[in-house]
């Protein structure tokens, strides 16, 4: 349990030194959550998509996301991380299918160059990538997808920066954490040929960073004006007679401070957007 300006957040734990603990322990944990009154939980695992690999039943990550959402009184379920490796098509079935799992998807792509994937042994190629998104897109299309992206990794061509670029316009990313490679001692990476001058570097993240901002804020104004179901987490950072809440999708929502509505799931209408934050009334 962690506590922030007197808001608590639950994070069930999945696994331990890449470990899965068995799925009734899991289980078991978020149903006494729910008698305490917890209404949402987040599965944290290193990769979670790996999950079950390592018991000795059959049982996997998507059959555990089915045994959570039954469970009485919880509202919302979301898990990270995921990694676009082991992926599959099941999950996505179990999102579309389920009535708690939050319908948002972490995707750290990394790069958009299959060459400089490799490079960083993630285990997957771009096509593969943009095949994982289209079934996402075609599946549940008021999904939002996130992802890491990784600029000036040892290597990387002006050309493999570009095809980043194209990967995120084509993808159209809801938003997106981007870094500049930083070498780090004991990596592989940090001995490789031809690192990247950090003036180009900064430039390219610069570069990436408007674009997907100018995308973020294209994706929020579909919003605006609709109603979305939103949980309220507590007093918002930046203004005191304000509470911020979340979508399923991990929108960030402001809304005028109504105590009484503390903790709970409202209906709010969004009348502005910006990149990264909505706001709103609560609808009665």
């Amino acid at each position: 349990m962690y506590e922030i300006n007197g808001i608590r957040f639950y994070i069930i734990v999945l696994s331990f030194q890449i470990r899965s603990r068995k799925p009734k322990k899991i289980i078991d944990e978020v149903k006494k959550l729910t008698e305490e009154g917890i209404k949402e939980i987040t599965l944290l695992g290193q990769n979670v998509n790996s999950y079950g690999h390592d018991l000795e039943i059959d049982f996997n990550f998507a059959q555990l996301l089915k045994k959570i959402d039954q469970i009485d009184n919880l509202k919302r379920i979301r898990y990270m991380t995921s990694h676009p490796r082991d992926f599959s098509k099941e999950l996505v079935v179990t999102v579309k299918g389920s009535q708690k799992v939050c319908e948002h998807f972490h995707l750290p792509i990394q790069s958009g160059s299959s060459r400089i994937l490799k490079k960083m042994n993630r285990g997957y190629t771009r096509e593969h990538y943009l095949d994982i998104v289209n079934s996402i897109e075609k599946n549940i299309p008021e999904a939002s997808i996130t992802t890491d992206i990784i600029v000036g990794f040892p290597g990387e061509t002006e050309k493999e920066f570009q095809e980043t670029l194209d990967l995120v316009k084509k993808v159209e990313f809801d938003m997106a954490f981007t870094f500049s490679y930083s070498p780090r001692e004991g990596t592989p990476a940090a001995e490789m040929d031809s690192q990247i001058p950090e003036e180009i570097k900064d430039k390219r993240l610069q570069k990436l960073m408007d674009i997907q901002n100018k995308i973020s804020l294209e994706q929020n104004q579909k919003l605006k004006g609709q109603t979305l179901k939103v949980l309220i987490e507590g007093e918002s950072k930046n203004n005191p007679d304000t509470f911020k809440s979340r979508s399923r999708t991990n929108k960030l929502v402001i809304i005028p401070r109504k105590d009484k509505l503390l903790h709970k799931v409202v209906n709010v209408k969004i009348n502005k957007v910006q990149s990264w934050t909505l706001y709103g009334e609560v609808q009665n």
